[in-house]
């Protein structure tokens, strides 16, 4: 990879050519005045790059790029592939992307092409492949950003639905293959010939579902991948390659996608104001803004998941984020604590959308650093001084390494599974399509509330080591909803548990196999000898039901918690149980059980705990040591990581208007003010505050 500036970049997405009157040079200098180290350019105008078919405009960025340059200011380009100019959909229409067979998106917003169309490649590579030529030599350039945000359509184009049968016909090797394998005896769904394949518009089997999410994935992954390698070509060694990833778009496995390029690179947006308070109260929210602060972190901790390694952001909010009636800025210090929390996760870059805000177009209210009358605020007042603190701390905070008490599994091929087929009901009856999310985030949001920090692995990076190495390193390892899992993954997760990891099981892990068939075996598959249990139905719950601990059992319940949307029901062999539902009915089933196998131990949780049950699950099996960095307030965050260099650095967050203190532990250093500060010392952390700390040797280095 190559290598990036020793600092974490500071800085935003900034479109001079949609600014309503020249002013380049005003622009940069209130760049210069709030700290900026980069900016990201080029991006999201093809039409501005080539006007005409084959006519191109390359030097209107130089003046962009030569001002950046001389003020210090480094620049991300990105490729225009994501948003076609007029003049290409008039010429070739069947590169618009079909939602449903023979039903085009058309065109007005972005991303409507089918981007597998050969006609559309054709005039990618040619546009990627002049501006990154015309440009590659420029001093100020450091790295790439290809395409944005790629992922956005399922393609039903006929084209594209062809490639499939190709696809499906090159894995599978034989309709009797496929047959046997996707179950297409059932409803007489069975093939005679390729040509039977049908459409996937009305398509109800899951296991053709299944395989045609993973197809989409692929193309995405080959797209991005294809302009990677062409930018490449013309690369110089010092500059890095990525794109940025919007982490709900549907065809996205982020990672595979990751490995074609050199660092990820994320877009993590988030509700501000009470969104991010603590104590949280607030309900689980879907779509590409997260709620909660635990989902801030969750979000950091997706995307070091990619390549397990420090990661850049993209975009993060600047002001108001999202349509014309959502509109809320943050609080006073919620940009320094949302930064900070993204770079105490291994964030080496913290860019903003955008530097000024838009006066037309679909985003006219998605709020920039630069407010409309362009004239600096309180918004760039406040990032200036969070540039600042960044500048001070320098490669101390750059691509920390973050703790992690418990490490999560997080399927792409589940999530797309139980889209298809939910197990979970919304309000309103519907089946949820983020039934695999619901799951996953309440073991997520059970760790954060329970103080612990947490670490995602995608089974493609889990399964590659070793169970007794991965048993060492990360001791406690959640597979909760891993409904599509081979047979050697699931003997993986046994071992795991008899080397000596304490593995935590959810509901539906270990009912699928890797073509999201039920299996077979007594459930949950190759675990439930040593879980000590085995279960045969199950039942959603109309309600959460109350939860509590038997006489003796290790749990420690808080009042109110509670099992929701779903129970197990659980048949104890010889495993202790650790929680009963209050029900008339469901008492007879154990809400939670443990049991000791080999040198470690298996805990099952047989429904969707809330955050009560879940934080008191995750506080048992992940038994920090009381080394006095706990939150000492219900509105404090406290997290860990490791500086390059080896130093142990602290962040202390406080997530309210009431100020709180924390007494520390052991001797620190404050970052950003160089002040030492003897153990013992009670810090006062004002209202949406944050503090960096380094741990200093009792030698006092």
């Amino acid at each position: 990879m190559p290598k990036l500036p020793g600092r974490v970049l500071f800085g935003a997405a900034y479109y001079h050519e949609y600014q309503p009157s020249p002013r380049l040079e005003k622009d940069l200098d209130l760049m210069r005045e709030a700290h900026f180290s980069v900016i990201r350019v080029g991006e999201s105008v093809w039409s501005t790059w080539e006007p005409e078919d084959g006519v191109f405009d390359l030097e209107w960025l130089r003046p962009v790029l030569d001002g950046a340059h001389e003020r210090g200011i480094a620049v991300v380009l990105g490729t225009p592939t994501y948003a076609l100019p007029p003049w290409l959909a008039r010429a070739y229409p069947e590169i618009n992307a079909d939602r449903r067979t023979g039903q085009p998106v058309g065109w007005g917003v972005r991303q409507e092409m089918d981007y597998t169309h050969p006609a559309f490649l054709f005039h990618a590579e040619r546009v990627i492949r002049r501006i990154v030529a015309h440009y590659a030599g420029h001093p100020a350039v450091i790295g790439y950003q290809v395409d944005n945000e790629p992922g956005i359509e399922l393609f039903h184009n006929r084209g594209v639905f062809q490639r499939f049968v190709d696809h499906v016909r090159r894995t599978y090797g034989s309709v009797e293959e496929i047959n046997e394998r996707w179950g297409l005896t059932y409803w007489s769904h069975r093939l005679s010939t390729w040509a039977d394949l049908w459409t996937p518009d009305a398509n109800g089997q899951p296991q053709y579902d299944l395989a045609w999410r993973r197809f989409q994935a692929s193309l995405t992954t080959d797209f991005i991948g294809w302009q990677a390698d062409i930018v490449r070509e013309y690369a110089r060694e010092d500059q890095f390659v990525t794109t940025c990833i919007a982490y709900s778009r549907p065809t996205v496995r982020d990672d595979d996608l990751t490995r074609r390029l050199d660092v990820t690179a994320g877009n993590p947006y988030y509700r501000m104001q009470d969104g991010l308070a603590l104590p949280d109260t607030a309900p689980a929210s879907g779509g590409w803004a997260s709620t909660g602060t635990w989902a801030l972190f969750q979000a950091a901790d997706r995307m070091y998941s990619s390549r397990q390694e420090p990661f850049l952001v993209t975009e993060t909010n600047a002001q108001a984020i999202g349509p014309s009636f959502v509109n809320e800025p943050a609080y006073d210090g919620q940009w320094r604590q949302a930064a900070w929390a993204l770079v105490s996760r291994g964030a080496r870059m913290i860019e903003y959308w955008h530097w000024h805000t838009l006066h037309y177009g679909t985003e006219t209210y998605w709020g920039g650093i630069l407010p409309h009358s362009q004239e600096p605020g309180r918004v760039h007042r406040q990032l200036a001084a969070l540039g600042a603190e960044l500048e001070r701390a320098g490669e101390l905070v750059a691509g920390l390494t973050p703790d992690a008490d418990v490490a999560l599994v997080y399927s792409a091929d589940t999530k797309w599974a139980m889209e298809h087929q939910p197990i979970l009901r919304t309000a309103d009856g519907r089946g949820d399509k983020r039934s695999y999310h619901a799951v996953f985030d309440a073991f997520y949001r059970g760790a954060f509330d329970a103080g612990l920090q947490s670490g995602i692995v995608h089974p493609s990076q889990l399964f590659a080591e070793d169970p007794g190495t991965f048993a060492a390193r990360r001791p406690v390892l959640v597979a909760a909803g891993l409904l599509v899992a081979g047979d050697d993954e699931l003997r993986w997760l046994e071992a795991y548990a008899a080397a000596g990891g304490h593995l935590v099981l959810g509901i539906r892990t270990g009912y699928g196999d890797e073509e999201v068939r039920a299996r077979t075996e007594a459930k949950p598959a190759f675990l439930s000898e040593a879980a000590g249990l085995f279960y045969d139905e199950f039942s959603t719950l109309e309600r959460p039901l109350p939860v509590l601990a038997p006489d003796g059992s290790p749990l420690r319940l808080p009042e109110g918690a509670r099992g929701t949307g779903w129970a197990d029901g659980v048949q104890v062999a010889d495993a202790e149980i650790l929680a009963l539902y209050e029900h008339p009915h469901f008492c007879r089933w154990p809400a939670v059980t443990s049991r000791e196998h080999g040198a470690g131990r298996v805990t099952y949780v047989g429904t969707v705990p809330d955050a009560a049950l879940a934080s008191a699950v995750l506080r048992w099996a992940a038994p920090v040591a009381d080394d006095g960095w706990r939150p000492a307030a219900e509105t404090q965050t406290v997290t860990g990581a490791t500086a390059a260099n080896g130093t142990r650095l602290r962040f202390l967050h406080n997530w309210a208007w009431l100020p709180s203190t924390f007494r520390l532990p052991v001797p620190c250093r404050d970052v950003l003010t160089g002040t030492p500060l003897p153990a013992e010392t009670e810090l006062t952390l004002g209202p949406w505050d944050v503090r960096i700390l380094a741990e200093r040797s009792p030698a006092g280095a």
